[in-house]
């Protein structure tokens, strides 16, 4: 089955579905979710993607992101895949949403209109090895410095967010 992301507009109206490797490969904006969980010590869940993935292999990551199937709430797609990629689930809380539009590789480019959810569990995860290579937990603030001193280990869609997602964080939680 072909996966399909869903294309909206500036304001996240809906325009359409399109397949979801022809939409990353013409830039389309499109529909997506990142999901950010902490432990009740507030450290981040980070997941690092499977080798295997079609970008952005081996690079380290929020504890999960995807996008909503058609005619699924972005928050019911959160949830799901959180336990289909880290084999967990817990309360998810909207944070915000940002939009960002970056060529990942050569010919291939992330356009995101970018649902950011939040959530705490002590409930230790159980990765899908056909998503997730590693998980590890981290502070904020020792994330913070790694993403300076190695960029290169991230994903580009965490860079982009990370700032966001220190100002909102403690707001959302209950830790």
């Amino acid at each position: 089955m072909t996966e399909s992301v869903i294309m909206v507009d500036a304001n996240d109206n809906e325009l359409g579905e399109m397949q979801k490797m022809e939409a990353h490969f013409k830039g389309v904006l499109h529909r997506a979710f990142s999901v950010f969980i902490f432990n009740t010590n507030g450290e981040l869940l980070l997941q690092q993607r499977a080798i295997n993935k079609y970008h952005s292999g081996g690079k380290w990551t929020n504890t999960c992101c995807s996008h909503p199937r058609r005619g699924e709430l972005t928050q019911d797609a959160a949830i799901r895949r959180l336990e289909e990629e880290m084999g967990m689930s817990c309360q998810l809380n909207y944070g915000f949403n940002f939009t960002y539009h970056v060529e990942i590789m050569e010919g291939l480019y992330e356009h995101e209109l970018d649902h950011v959810y939040f959530g705490t569990t002590d409930v230790e995860p159980i990765p899908n090895a056909d998503e997730v290579l590693n998980y590890r937990y981290i502070t904020m603030e020792d994330l913070e410095n790694d993403l300076v001193i190695n960029p290169d280990k991230y994903t580009v869609w965490l860079k982009i967010c990370f700032d966001l997602v220190k100002d909102s964080y403690k707001n959302i939680l209950t830790l």
